[in-house]
């Protein structure tokens, strides 16, 4: 029998394969609540088609979630968002986006193994659900930046009022950015990656 007709290749596309001149990659997570963006900063940088794993939500979150400022979201990251994007010829970073929804957080221990270090995406509208996320952070040694997603209708304040809020350490770097604009998240990462290079050149990375 001829299969020539009907044959269906799987596997990658051409596209989403790992430039040839890649040396290293790093794996780094965004992190926050539910509803602060990481799906969508994970979508709009990623140069390959993000892996996405959003289920649409049902009653069994009602009493459970805390969906404040974002009632109108219907769907939920139920294990994780993955992508990549190269930031230079040799360098490439994997992106894993975590759960937002605290029931999903036991997800979490997993993904941040062999993690280099992590972007925390806050909402401006909802800061205490950053605490814990922080907290879990700091508590397994993950080095991260803040990236304060523009929401319309969410409060400005300055850099040092969110950092005294948050309980930071004045280090740590804190940006606004647009998770929506693939430049912004962009530039978000390249914060992360100049952090961590700071890190290594003093030794406080290990």
């Amino acid at each position: 029998m001829d299969f020539k007709s009907s044959d269906t290749r799987t596997g990658p596309r051409t596209e989403d394969h790992l430039p040839h001149t890649a040396r290293a990659a790093v794996k780094i997570v965004i992190v926050g609540g539910f509803g602060v963006g990481k799906t969508t900063m994970v979508g709009s940088v990623s140069e390959i088609r993000p892996l996405t794993t959003e289920e649409t939500m049902t009653q069994a979150g009602v009493g459970v979630d805390d969906n404040y400022g974002s009632e109108s979201k219907t769907a939920t990251t139920v294990a994780m968002d993955f992508g990549r994007i190269s930031i230079t010829d040799q360098l490439v970073l994997y992106l894993f986006g975590t759960p937002g929804q605290e029931r999903f957080w036991f997800l979490w221990n997993g993904l941040f193994e062999g993690a280099l270090g992590a972007v925390v995406l806050i909402d401006t509208r909802r800061l205490e659900v950053s605490f814990d996320v922080i907290g879990r952070l700091e508590e397994r040694g993950v080095p991260f930046v803040i990236a304060v997603n523009s929401f319309p209708d969410g409060p400005r304040y300055p850099v040092e009022e969110l950092r005294t809020a948050l309980d930071l350490a004045p280090e740590i770097p804190i940006v606004e950015c647009d998770a929506r604009r693939r430049a912004s998240s962009r530039d978000v990462l390249m914060t992360l990656m100049r952090f961590l290079h700071s890190l290594a050149m003093t030794g406080s990375l290990t």
